[in-house]
């Protein structure tokens, strides 16, 4: 016990290895600004997003005519070499040693079964995918920052809780000692009330160390190298009523960010198994080549490059590919099931959610007021234990009591403001907006 004394104190006093600068305080809508910009997930789908988009944009300039331009010269060894002309395919005699090539080429798909149109479609449609999906992201990096701010304030009230635990455990242990020395009391008194005054230093050392992990994880969750913590709110703020009515918020969850998101990849989805069946159409395609040939004697460009050009006409008619056709449509027909299945899973998820959470709201409202009159009331009923006992009407056996009903009072209110902030969070995450 005397080792305990002199380790205890120091334990709590010191200052951690890895302790920094003092975390900078953020409000709650910086914190969540910040997460929407910093977060992984968030930044990942935009990068989706532009990847959408110039597929988008590739998908329209299919309607545009490719084209390409070639030049080349080669050098003869030995000088004197044979070339074959390009119109009579005869094979001459040169003597000069340089050869030069030009080339001109155009193609465009006069028609390919309706594949273009059905990829523009699909292309659009994975594009408002990624739109949606970046909206589901920075909503879901909100909620995760929004859980790390309240761990944050959480903590700083249990902190302040297991101060006045402190403070209490302090002031029984004196009262205890004192009427020990009287021969008022046991000294067994005065002992559980020293376990008690360790307990509580117990309780501040741990609630320092939860804040601590709470600032690292909020300073995660904003992606800054900086340390952050939450700004100082009144530990009895209580959270403000949502701003639309129940019915409402389940008819915003029917279409929010996740579920429109899965609307935009089960249009994709079917424009993609669409698609597939222009495999079995015919295609027609359009080019024009036109190309140059010359000989000199050194390494310039000649001025009589003999032109000749072709224009193609050609039609393609698919008949056996080694099913592969087929396998494409049962891999398309697959994806279209899948995306079905996750447009039904993510409404069910909404309306699901929307009860559990709504449910959870209201009834750690409920909690709250409970435990404020709770908190109140264990108070009342320690001071007067505390009183009754320092005249002798009552044991240290019904102080204790009091002041565990007291502290387990306190960390049920922090929980109970914790839950009702966390279950506003994931509603507005649910419906895409702030309530």
């Amino acid at each position: 016990m005397r080792t305990l004394r002199w380790i205890l104190p120091l334990l709590l006093v010191s200052a951690p290895a890895g302790a920094a600068a003092e975390p900078r305080p953020i409000t709650l809508q910086e914190a969540v600004r910040l997460a929407r910009e910093n977060a992984p997930a968030v930044v990942e789908a935009r990068g989706q997003e532009r990847s959408a988009d110039a597929a988008k944009r590739s998908s329209y300039a299919a309607f545009i005519p490719s084209l390409s331009l070639s030049a080349g010269a080669t050098r003869r060894y030995p000088a004197g070499g044979t070339r074959v002309d390009p119109q009579t395919q005869q094979v001459i005699s040169s003597g000069d040693p340089w050869g030069y090539s030009t080339g001109l080429n155009a193609t465009v798909d006069l028609f390919q079964g309706g594949q273009r149109i059905w990829d523009i479609r699909g292309a659009r449609a994975r594009d408002a995918a990624a739109e949606a999906g970046i909206v589901n992201q920075q909503f879901v990096a909100s909620l995760n920052a929004k859980q790390q701010f309240f761990n944050v304030l959480a903590a700083r009230e249990s902190q302040v809780a297991a101060a006045a635990q402190l403070e209490q455990a302090e002031q029984q242990r004196r009262t205890s000692v004192a009427l020990a020395r009287a021969r008022q009391a046991t000294r067994s008194d005065s002992l559980r009330a020293e376990i008690q005054l360790r307990n509580a230093q117990l309780a501040v050392a741990d609630a320092r160390n939860s804040l601590e992990v709470a600032n690292a994880s909020l300073t995660r969750a904003v992606g800054l190298d900086e340390p952050v913590t939450a700004a100082e709110l009144p530990a009895d703020t209580l959270v403000e009523a949502l701003s639309l009515a129940e019915p409402e918020i389940a008819t915003m969850a029917e279409h929010g960010p996740l579920v429109t998101q899965s609307e935009s990849l089960l249009r994709a989805a079917r424009a993609a198994n669409t698609m597939v069946w222009t495999d079995y159409l015919p295609s027609a395609s359009l080019s024009y080549s036109r190309g140059g040939t010359g000989d000199e004697a050194d390494l310039r460009v000649p001025d009589n490059l003999r032109y000749t050009g072709a224009l193609r006409l050609s039609f393609t008619v698919p008949i056996f590919d080694q099913l592969q056709r087929e396998e494409r449509h049962v891999q398309s027909d697959v994806a279209e099931d899948n995306a079905q299945a996750s447009l039904r899973d993510a409404r069910l998820a909404a309306r699901e959610g929307v009860v559990r959470w709504l449910g959870a709201y209201h009834v750690a409202g409920e909690k709250v007021q409970a435990q404020i009159a709770t908190v109140e009331a264990a108070e009342e009923d320690l001071r007067v234990q505390q009183q009754r006992y320092a005249v002798g009407g009552s044991t240290l056996l019904d102080v204790l009591t009091s002041q565990t009903q007291l502290n387990q009072a306190r960390r049920d209110l922090i929980q109970a403001r914790y839950d009702q902030r966390v279950a506003k969070a994931q509603l507005e995450a649910l419906v895409g907006r702030d309530l």
